[in-house]
């Protein structure tokens, strides 16, 4: 699968400018190529507002963790003071902004044995769920769909469904001949 064809499969909601964030890992078959592709598709999502990185990578297993997201609207999800609060007690030095707990996590990412769950934060899930998966292991959830959820199980399926239905009209105009960058909603 190609970067720009799996940027689509997996950011499409993102791309819409419906979800913060999105996040999945990516097997490049030439390391060399995927360098090059991530330079000119970090510019073109810098002019509309949005970035590309690799949060985590390792070009000997071939295996590329990559995060797209808005940074406006990170920052807002990072700035509301309960979830200041929430990173806060886990560790998270929150005087930094949101690009400064982006780092953090990413050397959380790369050095814990443990996933650090709060990542749900990172890519717009509600803290209730963010925190109920922590607190119940990842049981007792009211809903399941992108993620699991903790709260309201019907505000949940709503959800899902919207972010399930932009990313099949967005798989669907890619294979009509669209490109990302016809589908990527600016800011």
């Amino acid at each position: 699968m190609s970067l720009e064809e799996s940027l689509v499969e997996h950011c499409a909601p993102t791309l819409a400018g419906l979800k913060t964030a999105s996040l999945y890992r990516f097997f490049p078959e030439n390391v060399r190529q995927f360098a090059l592709q991530m330079k000119l598709w970090r510019a073109w999502f810098a002019r509309c507002g949005l970035c590309l990185t690799v949060l985590r990578g390792s070009r000997e297993n071939n295996d590329y963790l990559l995060y797209l997201y808005r940074p406006r609207a990170l920052e807002r999800e990072l700035g509301q003071p309960e979830v200041r609060a929430f990173l806060r007690a886990l560790g998270y030095d929150v005087s930094q902004g949101s690009g400064g707990l982006l780092r953090q996590l990413g050397v959380r990412l790369r050095t814990c044995r443990d996933f650090p769950h709060e990542i749900g934060v990172f890519l717009g899930y509600p803290l209730e769920d963010v925190r109920g998966f922590m607190e119940n292991q990842g049981r007792n959830y009211t809903c399941c769909g992108c993620w699991k959820s903790y709260g309201d199980p019907a505000q949940a399926r709503r959800r899902f469904s919207s972010y399930r239905a932009c990313t099949a009209a967005y798989k669907r105009r890619y294979a009509g001949g669209m490109g990302v960058a016809q589908l990527t909603v600016a800011v």
